[in-house]
C-alpha cells in the first residue's frame, strides 16, 4: 500500500526537479546570450553571474564558501564518487553533489574562475589497462597546483609547487596504478580552457559536456615515458597498494577486462 501511493509522487517529484533544472539551464543561457556582446572580462563575468543566479539559498551559500583550492577540494572529497558514465555539469554536482573526475574537474574549475583563475582542464592519460584522470589547473606565483576528484588518494589535491606542467603531472605518476598494481600513467594533454564552451553554457549545462570530452581527445599530447622506462616499470608495493585505496569504492573500480572509461 506504501508504494502504491508514495510511487507515483516520486516519479512526479522526480520530473518536476528535471523541469527546474531544464527551466534554469534555459534562463543561464539567455543570461549568457545577452551578456555576450561585450569583451571577454563582461562576457566572463555574465556566464558566473548566470551560474549564480541559477542556484537557491542553501546552494549559493555552499558556493561561496569555496574561497580557495583547499576548500574545494574539501568539497569534493566530500561529496560522493559517481560509479555512472555519464557527465554531470558543475551546477549538476553541487545540487546532486555527485561526482566523477570529469564531473570533479569541470567544477572545480568553474569553482577556480570565481577566484579569478582561468577555467583550466587537463586529462591524464592512461594505457589500455587503466581509466584516464582529469585535473582543475590553478597556478600561483608561477608555479602550478592541482584539484581532482578521484576514487585514490593520491589523485586528488597538488599544492602550487610545481614550476612546470610536467613536473605538476609527473607527481601523479607513482600513484596511478590499476588493480593490478600496474602503473599505467603513459600521456596528458595540453591545457584546454573551457572559457570557449562559454557559448554552449558548460557551467549550467549538461549538453556541452560531450563536446569537452571529444576536443580533449583532439589536442596534442605529451608523452613523458620511453619505450625503455615504460618497460622497467615495477609494481606498486602492496602498502602503498592499499594506502591508495583507503576509502575508495571499490566496487567502481575499473577492472581491465572492463570496457574503458574516465579514471577515478
Amino acid at each position: 500500500m506504501w508504494e502504491s501511493r508514495t510511487l507515483p509522487r516520486l516519479k512526479l517529484e522526480a520530473r518536476q526537479k528535471r523541469r527546474a533544472f531544464l527551466f534554469l539551464g534555459f534562463i543561464v543561457e539567455l543570461l549568457i546570450l545577452f551578456g555576450r556582446g561585450g569583451g571577454g572580462k563582461e562576457r566572463m563575468i555574465s556566464v558566473l553571474k548566470a551560474f549564480e543566479l541559477a542556484l537557491t539559498k542553501p546552494e549559493q551559500r555552499e558556493w561561496a564558501r569555496l574561497n580557495s583550492p583547499r576548500k574545494i577540494q574539501d568539497f569534493l572529497d566530500g561529496i560522493l564518487y559517481s560509479h555512472e558514465s555519464r557527465y554531470r555539469c558543475p551546477l549538476r554536482v553541487l545540487q546532486e553533489r555527485m561526482a566523477h573526475c570529469f564531473d570533479g574537474a569541470l567544477f572545480s574549475a568553474a569553482a577556480m574562475r570565481r577566484l579569478g583563475h582561468p577555467p583550466l582542464i587537463v586529462n591524464l592519460l592512461a594505457n589500455d589497462q587503466d581509466d584516464d584522470h582529469m585535473l582543475a589547473l590553478y597556478r600561483r606565483d608561477g608555479h602550478w597546483g592541482a584539484v581532482a576528484k578521484s576514487n585514490f588518494s593520491g589523485l586528488r589535491f597538488r599544492e602550487p609547487v610545481y614550476r612546470t606542467l610536467r613536473e605538476l603531472v609527473m607527481s601523479y605518476f607513482e600513484e596511478f596504478y590499476n588493480v593490478d598494481r600496474k602503473k599505467t600513467l603513459r600521456s596528458y594533454t595540453v591545457p584546454l580552457n573551457l572559457k570557449a564552451f562559454d557559448k554552449l553554457n558548460w557551467m549550467a549545462s549538461d549538453g556541452a559536456l560531450e563536446r569537452i570530452g571529444g576536443r580533449l581527445d583532439e589536442i596534442r599530447k605529451v608523452h613523458p615515458l620511453t619505450r625503455r622506462m615504460i618497460a622497467g616499470l615495477s609494481l606498486v608495493d602492496e602498502r602503498s597498494y592499499q594506502a591508495g585505496l583507503l576509502g575508495a569504492n571499490r566496487a567502481s573500480l575499473y577492472q581491465p577486462s572492463r570496457k574503458r572509461d574516465r579514471k577515478a
